[in-house]
């Protein structure tokens, strides 16, 4: 009896191998770490080749699943092919249900379903699909969290859930309705903590994550703690790759554009590798284009017609088909200048205010000033003192009409600023503000947030949140809510929220 018992056990010791093999599970071996550094590098042709390979290796490992949903978010999300969207948008919930046939008792078994929503969220603001966006963003956040709870040694869970933190923290006045809707409740200070720990530590997944969590955290630190020089000084003691790593590419040169360095922007962008197998995007051309109209260069209208040529999407075409039109206005062809002009328009969409402001000027068939629009691509670009000098021997009383006189003192305002002169900034942006709080013009808003920047940074802090919350208060202008958003986002600085 004793041996048949004994017989019956080894048997279900040499069987218990052959069982789990066919239980779905999340194994995220070295094949797939190394699948995953080449995808965040939008390395994507070499990431699905190593995931192809352990799929047939071990067809029920969950992660060479979940790693495929990187592959198309990078590439809806980037180059916005509705084709590919229509296509593909069906894998969500495959996916999902898929994800939910690991055991629960793993990290992954939430945090993988989290990430799906978190980056399926962000496709679904590309196509318009807002609602859809709100509810995936929800689940997303609440999967996070309950993952950090349950998981506290899972580091992996913090940088997801203090991402969202952030973000939700930040929600515009004008969509308040959504996130009270939603559930969702934010914390700037407590999300970007969670970031900073994440980071600091030094287990696995922390490792792992490091380039994806960077990402995040230095955007978020450029835009939402308007720290700007703190994240170049970081990119460059940590040396990151933005060689060769195009993810961090892209990252450096469109805040380098964001922060008036297009200089810096273009070189980064004309060193990068350009090997095949990286995600072929064409916002490469649309930064470049960027980039070089902020130094008047010819070689700008190249850049901008490749990208309005191939690129399928619907963002920031107005955006650069006006920029078009401003080249050809400044070139002194009109004609060209008024068909970029007509197009803004027939094409693109209006989510990105950006875009709503092109549209609004196409529709106003009014040509900016040569001068201002001159001094504005040079300030853009950080060639302040270029700019300063154009403007030189100028005043307001040469300019017609109150939008253009506010728009003199704002621009003089902008240059001040990058050039250090904070005194004459200050007094530009109070003269932008008192003559421009009722136009729609964007002006007196965006003077009232760098005037509370100043402030915030000698570290008067009630007198910047004043700044700030004027900002909040000027009704019905341009850029709305980009810029409340900022605003927002000062005034929890200020108050260590």
């Amino acid at each position: 009896m004793r041996s048949r018992l004994n017989r019956v056990a080894v048997a279900c010791c040499l069987l218990l191998p052959l069982l789990s093999v066919g239980q779905k599970h999340y194994d995220f071996n070295n094949t797939c770490r190394q699948a995953y550094r080449s995808i965040i590098e939008l390395r994507l042709d070499e990431g699905s080749r190593l995931l192809e390979t352990e799929k047939k290796r071990d067809p029920n490992n969950l992660i060479p699943f979940f790693l495929d949903n990187y592959i198309d978010f990078f590439q809806l999300f980037f180059n916005e092919d509705a084709a590919q969207y229509a296509a593909w948008k069906g894998r969500l919930d495959q996916r999902l249900e898929l994800m939910s046939q690991g055991p629960d008792n793993d990290p992954f078994h939430l945090f993988t379903r989290s990430v799906i929503h978190f980056q399926w969220a962000a496709v679904q603001i590309k196509f318009g699909n807002n609602w859809d966006a709100g509810w995936d963003f929800r689940r997303s956040f609440l999967q996070s969290r309950d993952c950090a709870k349950r998981f506290p040694q899972f580091a992996a869970a913090t940088m997801l859930s203090g991402t969202m933190q952030v973000v939700a923290g930040t929600i515009p006045d004008s969509y308040k309705w959504l996130s009270s809707l939603l559930g969702i409740r934010g914390s700037i200070k407590a999300g970007m903590q969670q970031l900073e720990r994440f980071l600091a530590m030094g287990d696995e997944w922390a490792e792992l994550y490091r380039d994806e969590a960077l990402f995040y955290y230095l955007y978020l630190k450029f835009y939402i703690e308007n720290k700007p020089e703190e994240v170049f000084a970081f990119i460059r003691q940590h040396q990151l790759d933005v060689r060769n790593n195009h993810l961090y590419t892209y990252l450096y040169a469109n805040l380098c554009i964001n922060d008036h360095r297009s200089a810096q922007a273009l070189q980064i962008m004309r060193q990068m590798n350009n090997d095949p197998g990286y995600l072929n995007m064409p916002v490469w051309d649309l930064e470049m284009g960027y980039a070089s109209l902020n130094h008047l260069e010819p070689s700008a209208a190249g850049y901008l017609e490749s990208f309005l040529k191939r690129f399928k999407g619907k963002f920031y075409v107005k955006d650069a088909l006006l920029k078009l039109a401003w080249f050809y206005y400044l070139k002194g062809d009109l004609a060209k200048a008024d068909s970029c002009r007509q197009l803004v328009l027939r094409k693109g969409g209006t989510e990105a205010d950006a875009d709503r402001q092109a549209l609004k000027e196409a529709k106003s068939r009014k040509w900016p000033n040569k001068l201002l629009l001159q001094a504005r691509l040079l300030s853009d670009g950080g060639y302040f003192a270029e700019a300063l000098q154009l403007l030189q021997g100028t005043s307001s009383s040469v300019f017609a009409g109150p939008e253009e006189k506010c728009e003199y003192a704002y621009r003089l305002g902008r240059i001040y600023d990058g050039l250090g002169r904070e005194d004459e900034a200050i007094e530009a942006y109070l003269t932008t503000i008192k003559t421009g709080e009722l136009l729609r013009e964007y002006y007196a808003a965006r003077a009232a947030l760098q005037t509370g920047f100043i402030y915030e940074q000698r570290g008067d802090k009630m007198l910047a949140v004043s700044f700030f919350e004027k900002c909040l208060s000027l009704k019905d202008h341009d850029y709305k809510n980009s810029l409340d958003q900022r605003a927002k986002a000062g005034i929890a600085r200020c108050k260590g929220e």
